[in-house]
């Protein structure tokens, strides 16, 4: 009978848990250029998942957007136009 503390009966390491998270995509964190992991793709860490998040939410990133164009081929303004 084994009472053994690191005794696994299936069949499985708790190294294999710990390193899971840790595969890389192969590709750079979009932030800071290191080894992205599958966990946190396409960043390396939640330290860099956070600082992409802050940056959308604090406006440093946006998505353009042209104008619209009426049916008399005016621009339309985004605030204020007219039905």
């Amino acid at each position: 009978m084994s009472d053994s503390v690191n005794d696994n009966s299936s069949g499985h390491s708790n190294e294999d848990a710990s390193a899971a998270p840790e595969a890389s995509t192969g590709r750079p964190c979009a932030i800071c250029g290191k080894p992205a992991i599958v966990l946190y793709r396409p960043f390396c860490s939640r330290r860099c998942a956070d600082v992409d998040l802050n940056r959308w939410f604090t406006g440093s990133y946006a998505v353009p957007a042209a104008p619209e164009i009426n049916e008399n081929g005016d621009e339309d303004e985004i605030n204020g136009r007219e039905p």
